[in-house]
């Protein structure tokens, strides 16, 4: 039988974070050897949005590595995630959530929300990967049952990756730098308490008035990531912390959804 794999929701930070010497990486290292291999991994990234009322994915046989970023080191420009692609899982994609909604996309690869987190997990590049698109027209809701309707590939040995930030707001980030503001802890808390207690109303949903999701979530995109994970819970799953750090305006906070004894020592 093909053992049940997990979803995981990864914070991922900044790029520099898999080509440093970090507690982060090390978590993202010490996950690929202690979760059951997958036989494929399907990827939803912070950094991949689309408008056109589809849900794009990755196609052909070799995606590119996309260094979406500016300012970094040589090093983290010459860094490629050369996965083979997988048609496979694409097709199975279109069959759960429906062939008509589904974009097969040649244009996209693996940008950095996907491979600085892959590489340290899985540095042999061998697993079959696809990337899924963040379709920015759908609301909170329509995020959780796409989730939802891909738990499945869960049981057919496929790892879901959401990558993300549950804090991240760039604008705050420099002036906020090496401090915890109450805001960004507030709105931590109350996201791990809901996701670990199944309340995806509270997830999905926030007052016009909450500073703190406000300033947390503004622009959605590292949060979103985070819903589809937390659809594909399955009945006697856990969701389990880790990496549950803030700094300024980004926190690193991740999830593991499945059997949190698969994170035995890691923090």
């Amino acid at each position: 039988m093909t053992t049940r794999m997990p979803a995981l929701f990864l914070g991922h930070g900044s790029p520099m974070t898999v080509i440093t010497d970090n507690p982060y990486r090390a978590s993202f290292v010490a996950l690929g050897k202690v979760l059951p291999r997958p036989k494929a991994i399907l990827a939803i990234s912070a950094h991949w949005e689309t408008q056109d009322g589809k849900v794009h994915l990755t196609a052909g046989e070799a995606p590119r590595t996309i260094h979406d970023f500016g300012g970094f080191p040589p090093e983290l420009f010459a860094m490629q995630y050369p996965a083979p692609g997988s048609a496979k899982l694409v097709d199975r994609v279109a069959e759960l959530l429906g062939e008509e909604r589904v974009v097969r996309d040649e244009s996209w690869g693996f940008d950095h929300g996907t491979w600085t987190v892959l590489q340290p997990m899985y540095p042999e590049t061998d697993i079959p990967t696809v990337q899924l698109g963040l379709d920015r027209t759908l609301d909170a809701d329509a995020h959780i049952a796409i989730g939802r309707a891909l738990a499945l590939l869960r049981d057919e040995g496929v790892l879901i990756v959401g990558s993300g930030n549950v804090v991240h707001n760039l604008s705050l980030w420099r002036q906020t730098q090496g401090t915890q503001p109450e805001w960004a802890l507030d709105i931590g808390r109350r996201v791990v308490s809901a996701a670990q207690s199944g309340d995806e109303e509270a997830l999905a949903h926030f007052a016009p008035d909450d500073r703190a999701a406000a300033m947390a979530i503004n622009s959605a995109e590292h949060y979103l990531p985070l819903l589809y994970v937390i659809g594909a819970r399955l009945p006697g799953d856990d969701v389990a912390v880790f990496n549950d750090d803030v700094d300024g305006a980004l926190s690193m906070t991740s999830f593991l959804v499945g059997d949190a004894g698969m994170l035995d020592g890691i923090a």
